[in-house]
């Protein structure tokens, strides 16, 4: 029988002797793959902390000790561990999700998928824990420690020194791609220098053999263990800050990573335990993966890696844009905060190599370098996912709006994106950035409009957003192309009873309910609102030839599209009845997208009945 078939909660792991848990190991590794090619998820980062994860749940007790996962994507083997091995709907309607979730298990702590926030987490439950004896552990890896947040917690942790929090710096030199910065370059140096761990680990075997007498014998030979540690090594980036710093340590020696484990417990202060673990461990198409590791995958074939669907992506369009219009201007300056080939800048950053800035898990230094970027007279195009430009909001306002600067985002992964869960559903963009000033806001109907509105965007001498959704392409469009005009709309069909107006994803469905609408006697003006902001002027006179106006938009109807519809006409006099359809104020679950969208009455169908609904 396998092991994994014995193991249904952490206690199930301590009666494994080092044999039989790497054997279980193995049939992690096997389970994840054969799973992840049927399902789709996050494959080469949960492959990295197999052993790590099983040393995590022996050495504590989950969950009268708190596991906090950073970019909780590293949580598969968790999950199976703590008795929830039924993957076959990962991700998927009504199965697991893909990140950490307190819904699901007493294990989890935090509905975490954005990067480093675990310290925050964690410094905030060591501080309200009630007993010395309970633990705290922050696993904080791919790239998450570049992001400015964490900083901003080490910095506090390392004033506080609350006795039980223990840190997992799972050091795998990646996020995406091989991360980037500083402090990157620092744990790689720490990384390929054996002497520290060698000389203490023979350091400590030398002391251990010499006779104790007494706290003076103890003390001697603490300050020459930290002595020859200072001759032997470098200060690290954690020495300096006053924090307990020990590693780095091999993630995948399940004897080692547990003797190190139960090490920092007997510490009255913070510990880092630096792990080094290899991204796709167990796994060869994902070890030899030089541009991500297979971090993220579709549906793939298990012999070779390769993913069984190859169908043409928005993001494709736009990477074929960007391209284009950096080949021709060289102005065009690109930025991404470690998601350099998911946002569609790869091929840019192989032709240009200096013109496309990784700055790590740091988006608010993204906005904010654009800016500068822009100052100097460059046209910057900061390539992001929609929920991850909400970490920076502050920025586009202060540092980029208010300047009035030429700097574009685009803005992918917005609306309803599917199986990744409420903090990557893309539906706040509208509300956040329509009411921000200076800031042109336009949602792409198309792989065509999209490329204009790039092309659009870089001529325009001010701030502008676009933002378009997960979804396919039919092909890639001709370039270069035409620009759009700031404000301008498309009409789409004719009617007299009601002004449909959608935007973005919403546009081919809205035209399609339009036409069954028409076939029942109902006559609908339908109309590509491109531009969220700012709106045609000539919207209140649509909306005075029409019975009612219905907004569509894959967006939360508070403060988006819709309310800015209802915002221009209350303005302009027109007293013609407004229905908004949108993403009501709540948190979307996990799932497959279309159905959400479905679920919402967010398609043609769900527009028709909203229509006949507005219409009485």
């Amino acid at each position: 029988m396998p092991i994994l078939d014995s193991v249904s909660s952490p206690a199930d792991l301590r009666a494994l002797d080092l044999q039989g848990l790497s054997a279980l190991a193995d049939e992690i590794r096997t389970f994840i793959v054969e799973h992840m090619a049927q399902t789709g998820g996050h494959l080469s980062p949960n492959l990295g902390v197999v052993e790590l994860t099983l040393a995590l749940h022996r050495v504590f007790d989950s969950p009268k000790d708190r596991i906090v996962w950073d970019v909780g994507h590293q949580a598969y083997t968790h999950k199976i561990v703590t008795g929830r091995k039924d993957f076959t709907s990962l991700r998927q309607d009504d199965g697991l999700s893909g990140y950490p979730s307190r819904e699901e298990s007493p294990h989890d702590f935090v509905e975490n998928s954005h990067a480093s926030t675990s310290l925050s987490y964690a410094m905030g439950l060591v501080q309200a824990k009630e007993t010395e004896d309970d633990y705290v552990i922050a696993v904080i890896g791919d790239g998450a420690i570049t992001g400015g947040m964490a900083y901003e917690a080490l910095n506090h942790i390392a004033h506080e020194k609350p006795r039980g929090l223990i840190i997992i710096l799972n050091d795998n030199g990646r996020s995406y791609a091989p991360t980037v910065g500083g402090l990157a370059e620092h744990l790689a140096r720490l990384r390929v220098d054996p002497r520290y761990e060698d000389a203490k680990q023979a350091l400590g075997s030398m002391l251990r053999r010499l006779p104790v007498v007494g706290e003076f014998a103890e003390e001697t030979a603490m300050r020459f263990k930290e002595s020859v540690k200072e001759m032997l090594s470098t200060l690290t980036f954690f020495d300096v800050l006053g924090l307990k710093y020990t590693g780095p340590i091999d993630g995948h020696d399940q004897e080692w990573l547990e003797e190190a484990l139960e090490n920092a417990k007997e510490f009255d202060e913070p510990v880092v335990l630096h792990v080094i673990t290899d991204k796709g461990h167990g796994y060869q198409p994902a070890v030899e993966n030089h541009e991500d590791k297979l971090h993220g995958v579709g549906k793939f074939d298990v012999e070779t890696g390769q993913p069984l669907s190859s169908s043409l992506s928005m993001t494709k369009v736009f990477e074929a844009a960007i391209l284009g219009e950096a080949t021709r201007r060289s102005e065009v300056v690109a930025i991404t905060a470690a998601m350099q080939s998911p946002t569609g800048l790869s091929p840019m950053a192989e032709a240009f190599p200096d013109r496309v800035f990784d700055v790590g898990i740091s988006e608010q230094h993204a906005v904010t370098l654009a800016a500068g970027l822009a100052m100097g007279g460059k046209r910057p195009v900061v390539s992001i996912y929609s929920s991850f430009l909400q970490r920076a909001f502050d920025q586009v306002i202060c540092d980029v709006a208010l300047h009035n600067l030429p700097v574009t985002f685009v803005l992918d992964r917005a609306g309803v994106t599917g199986p990744d869960g409420p903090s990557h559903h893309g539906v706040f963009d509208l509300s956040y950035l329509r009411m921000v000033p200076n800031l042109v806001v336009g949602a792409p109907s198309d792989e065509l409009e999209l490329a204009r509105m790039l092309t659009t965007a870089l001529d325009h001498d001010g701030p502008v957003a676009i933002r378009y959704p997960k979804a396919t392409a039919s092909s890639v469009p001709e370039l270069p192309v035409a620009p759009l005009t700031i404000g301008r709309w498309e009409q789409l069909s004719q009617g007299e009873d009601v002004l449909l107006l959608a935007t973005g994803k919403m546009v081919s469905a809205a035209e399609k309910a339009a036409a069954r609408l028409a076939e029942e006697g109902i006559g609908v003006t339908a109309v590509n609102a491109r531009w969220v902001k700012p709106m045609d002027p000539r919207l209140p006179t649509w909306a005075r030839e029409h019975r009612r106006v219905v907004t569509v938009e894959d967006n939360v109807r508070s403060g988006g599209f819709g309310a800015g519809v209802a915002e221009a006409l209350s303005a302009a006099g027109v007293d013609t009845p407004t229905t908004i359809l949108g993403v009501p104020d709540e948190f979307l679950r996990f799932g497959n997208q279309a159905r959400i969208l479905s679920e919402l009455g967010l398609d043609e169908g769900g527009i028709v009945a909203g229509v006949r609904s507005a219409l009485g």
